[in-house]
This record gives C-alpha cells, sequence and structure tokens, in this order.
C-alpha cells in the first residue's frame, strides 16, 4: 500500500505546480534576442490631446525642445551643465500633469549587454529622480534602458560614444 501512495503523491504534486498559468493572459516582458541585428521593446501609454505637442515642446528657440542630457563614460550623475534641461522639463510637467514622460538610458558600445543595461537604466532612474525631487508626480515618469541598442551615432570612436551615453527625454504621443 506504501508503495501506491507515495508514487500516487508525487504525481498529485507535479500535477499541481504545472507551470501553464490559468486563462490566457501572459502579459511579460518580451525577451530581446541579437541575432538579425538590435531587438528594443517598444513602451507604449495614452497619448494626449490626439499625440500633438504643444509648440513649446517642439520650438527650437525653447530648452524644452532639447530631450537629450549627456553622461561621462561609466556614469550616471547628470552633469551640471544639463541640470537646467532638467528642471525646465520637471517645471513642465509640474504644470501639465496631463503629460507622461518616458527616459530612455541608452550607452556606448563598450561593456557587455548586462552592464549597459544596467547603466542605461542607472542613467535613466538619475533624471527621472531628479525630475521627481523637482515637482514631477512619479506617475507621469518611467524609466527605462536601451543600453547600447538605440545609439545615436553609429560609429566607433570617441566622439561616437560620446553622443550614445545619453537619457532622451519623451513625452507622451512622441512613444
Amino acid at each position: 500500500m506504501k508503495r501506491l501512495v507515495i508514487p500516487a503523491t508525487l504525481a498529485l504534486l507535479i500535477a499541481a505546480c504545472s507551470s501553464t498559468p490559468e486563462g490566457g493572459d501572459q502579459s511579460g516582458a518580451p525577451v530581446e534576442s541579437r541575432a538579425g541585428g538590435p531587438s528594443v521593446a517598444t513602451v507604449t501609454t495614452g497619448g494626449v490631446d490626439g499625440g500633438r505637442l504643444p509648440a513649446v515642446l517642439t520650438d527650437p528657440k525653447s530648452i524644452l525642445s532639447k530631450r537629450s542630457v549627456y553622461f561621462d563614460y561609466d556614469s550616471y550623475e547628470v552633469k551640471a551643465e544639463y541640470k537646467d534641461l532638467v528642471t525646465a522639463h520637471a517645471k513642465f510637467l509640474t504644470e501639465n500633469r496631463q503629460f507622461r514622460m518616458l527616459i530612455q538610458g541608452n550607452t556606448d558600445e563598450r561593456g557587455s549587454r548586462e552592464y549597459n543595461l544596467a547603466l542605461g537604466q542607472k542613467r535613466a532612474d538619475a533624471i527621472k529622480k531628479m525630475m521627481a525631487l523637482l515637482g514631477a508626480r512619479e506617475d507621469q515618469l518611467e524609466a527605462v534602458s536601451l543600453g547600447e541598442e538605440k545609439p545615436k551615432n553609429e560609429g566607433h570612436g570617441e566622439a561616437a560614444w560620446a553622443e550614445n551615453r545619453r537619457g532622451d527625454m519623451l513625452y507622451s504621443g512622441e512613444f
């Protein structure tokens, strides 16, 4: 009798631990593949006013038209020269609560993929934290890392790498 109880109990435990979720919803993060070129997960949120942005965000004369914060090599500290830019965007978000911002952290091609994803996240988080401290609401801000997957400059020298070490700020309707 004991010989039958133990295998039957094990069979029930294994069946109970099935990894097939109930219901059809399997909404998890997609797995990226480097095969066949860069693959980047797309993050979307609802647009504002049909996706149209106010002129102040696109006017080249406005500081708000600038959307990139550049970082030093192997650093995620917002440099003094970009603090006014981040402050201006935080003020805009504080005064326009209906807008959301996606902050994309980027790196140059040096370093492992895992290291670059972590560094890109730290860069995006540094900008997000600064904006939150300046009054933007947490629910207006989302920080993601693209690592080395979205270079601004495809080159392989210091000038190209400097352009790729950045955090990009995108408003709802732009992503």
